[in-house]
């Protein structure tokens, strides 16, 4: 019986959500027939012994600030850099989770946030204004598909998406394997460092997994998808190689569907 641990960052944010959509989506992964018996494990990650032991992490939302500055006096900001970019594990950031993983992101503070990168984007936080002005909105989602099963996947089911306080993917950067120089020229921006990829795994090149409705759609109409719209709306959802991100928060709709089709890509990698 094979053994897999993935783990969700619990330095700050909405962990304990994540820890049971995973629980959800194993038990439906393992419902499925010819499914083989595995030993699933979700932990909570608060130190870099912990990671060691994962396959896969998901980085969840919260501030993203708080949570970088946790990481740097845990001595865990490294050891992230090392599993995201230079061991090319399976990883997903939400909300928060999603700028960390940015290699560009537009500065708030003068000080005090790192980012960890893996994703070749730059990222606009708190795009939508303050928390008092968060929305839900449908989103169609075709690379739901792919987690297979009618109960956890249809075209024709919008998924709700919870937006708070959320960043938005406002470029995506050329592909390369050190630091997004071209950003950092720029004012009120902050870059992740250069980490070396490991040798024989390519990075790949961006790929757009979502984009929102336009804004007043989203706010006044949850039926309408970006789909209908086209390729308008802002990128809310992008995959890189190893790194997945969303801009908004799949934990707190209870809908399991997104775990699913990420556990489904960690069990690609892993096995």
């Amino acid at each position: 019986m094979s053994e897999i641990t993935i783990g969700v960052l619990a330095l700050q944010g909405a962990f304990s959500e994540h820890i049971q959509l995973l629980h959800q989506a194993a038990t439906y992964i393992d419902s499925e027939p010819s499914a083989p018996k595995r030993k699933w494990s979700f932990i909570e990650v608060r130190t870099a012994a912990q990671l060691s032991s994962c396959a896969a992490l998901i980085l969840p939302g919260g501030e993203s600030t708080t949570i970088s500055l946790v990481a740097a006096r845990s001595n865990l900001l490294e050891p992230l850099r090392d599993f995201v970019k230079a061991e090319r594990k399976p990883t997903w950031g939400t909300c928060a989770g999603l700028i960390l993983l940015a290699e560009s992101a537009n500065r708030t503070k003068q000080t005090g946030q790192e980012l960890i990168g893996g994703l070749d984007v730059r990222v606009n936080r708190n795009h939508f204004g303050r928390q008092v002005e968060s929305f839900e909105a449908a989103l169609d989602l075709p690379f739901l598909v792919d987690a297979g099963g009618e109960a956890f996947a249809t075209t024709t089911t919008p998924f709700r998406s919870v937006f708070i306080r959320a960043p938005v993917v406002e470029k995506i950067l050329e592909t390369r394997e050190g630091v997004q120089e071209e950003q950092a020229k720029l004012d009120d921006t902050v870059v992740a460092p250069a980490k070396a990829v490991s040798k024989g795994k390519a990075i790949g090149n961006v790929e757009v997994m979502a984009r929102l409705p336009g804004r007043a759609k989203a706010l006044n109409d949850n039926k309408t998808t970006a789909r209908e719209l086209g390729e308008e709306g802002d990128i809310v959802a992008v995959r890189q190689g190893n790194v997945f991100g969303t801009s908004f928060h799949p934990e707190l709709t209870g809908d399991a569907r997104i775990h699913v089709w990420w556990v489904k890509q960690v069990l690609q990698a892993v096995e």
